[in-house]
């Protein structure tokens, strides 16, 4: 909502300032180049969204899904000791990591809704399930990307010269912010879990 609200402010003031300086020409242009570059982009994104997702709803029926589940699964069990115990909610986090493992933000929110309401529903049997909630939350903030492929879609629609010169830094960026994320929400459990045991 918030968002809305700034991009109807930030037309607004461009129209009435296109008005004061006798310049609605070229903004009535802008806004026609700006339409038309945002449905260029779009199509140029859908079509690697959908090639991607569709990977990923194969690589579910034929079962990678599961074995990356059994793959991850050292690692999940001590980020999410408890929503790992439940193959329905380990698949759907797995699923969920793996999309942003490969840059698709987009693909990765069903699977991560997915969880999320796996996770609630257990929240009320198990309140120790609220930090894999935060921690899935911490993961997808920092966003773990082997290949950032939104953003190399961005850099090839742009025109850029070297679209691939991003991946090294990228993937250095994000795992640095995923081991500084994952680690303090691990710190913050053990404390708050400390605080609870005195009381």
């Amino acid at each position: 909502m918030a968002m809305a609200w700034i991009w109807t402010g930030m037309a607004v003031v461009s129209v009435v300032c296109g008005a004061v300086y006798g310049r609605m020409e070229a903004v009535s242009a802008a806004a026609l180049e700006g339409a038309g570059q945002a449905v260029r982009l779009c199509l140029s994104m859908a079509g690697v969204l959908c090639l991607w997702t569709g990977l990923m709803e194969v690589m579910d029926r034929c079962g990678l899904s599961r074995r990356l589940g059994r793959l991850f699964r050292p690692v999940l069990r001590r980020l999410l000791p408890q929503a790992s115990r439940d193959p329905e909610t380990l698949a759907a986090v797995t699923a969920n990591v793996s999309a942003n493992l490969l840059g698709l933000g987009n693909a990765a929110t069903p699977t991560g809704i997915e969880a999320v309401r796996q996770m609630d529903g257990e929240q009320e049997h198990n309140p120790r399930v609220r930090h894999a909630l935060y921690m899935l939350l911490i993961l997808n903030a920092t966003g773990l990307q082997l290949f950032p492929t939104t953003v190399l879609t961005l850099r090839v629609s742009a025109g850029s010269a070297q679209p691939n010169a991003i991946l090294l830094p990228t993937l250095a960026c994000t795992a640095f912010s995923t081991l500084v994320g994952a680690g303090l929400g691990l710190l913050c459990y053990r404390l708050s879990g400390r605080r609870e045991g005195r009381k």
